[in-house]
């Protein structure tokens, strides 16, 4: 007999095995890219040429990478939970380095993968909750798709949408840690803590310096 206490008890269960391989799927995409990270015959895969518009409307490539070291996250500002949290970590990740006296300082960047509603008036406005420093990027849904591509970033937006309309962005949940020459470094989860990126950029600075003889 279905009673509504095996109805209700359905209902968390499919909600626990839906965040259960939601978390797995993004584990796999994160060990997948440390995988590449790790090869042998060469730097990961990961970053490549790209051309957006800043918050400001001014033109943003992979180019504004170079000579700063970064942290790059990819989401979308009609996100209700996940991306305030992780924009908030990487916020305390910059403020432990507030400019370049006390060593390399960090540049935050907010790429969105929601091109249709992420205006660039709507990424400035959204921003202005965070970090004054963060750049936000976004541009057409090819220059954006591209984008991903180059990163190894999942989004799910459809690429027909318009304004108003309801849809859903799932996408990837983590940010990248780039070095000066616009080099992937490391890829950070949801499970990791503002103090565990803080102490992966000064081993990743103290690495670089080691590799190219010279401090950003």
């Amino acid at each position: 007999m279905f009673t509504p206490q095996a109805a209700i008890l359905l209902v968390i269960t499919a909600a626990g095995l839906t965040w259960h391989f939601q978390n797995k799927k993004e584990e796999l995409r994160i060990k997948r890219i440390k995988e590449m990270k790790n090869q042998k015959y060469g730097k990961a895969r990961v970053g490549g040429p790209f051309k957006l518009k800043t918050q400001d409307g001014q033109d943003f490539t992979h180019e504004d990478l170079l000579g700063k070291w970064s942290i790059v996250y990819f989401g979308f500002t009609n996100c209700p939970d996940v991306c305030p949290d992780e924009l908030d970590k990487m916020g305390k990740v910059v403020d432990t380095r507030p400019d370049a006296r006390n060593g390399p300082s960090i540049q935050p960047i907010f790429i969105s993968c929601d091109p249709a509603r992420d205006s660039n008036d709507a990424i400035k406005t959204y921003l202005s909750d965070f970090h004054p420093r963060m750049v936000g990027l976004c541009g057409t849904y090819d220059q954006v798709k591209a984008t991903c591509k180059a990163y190894r970033v999942y989004f799910s937006t459809p690429p027909d949408v318009k304004p108003g309309d309801d849809y859903i962005v799932d996408h990837s949940i983590y940010f990248y840690l780039m070095n000066p020459e616009g080099e992937f470094v490391d890829a950070f989860g949801k499970d990791r803590s503002a103090e565990d990126v803080v102490a992966r950029f000064e081993e990743a600075v103290g690495e670089f310096e080691k590799e190219y003889g010279s401090k950003v």
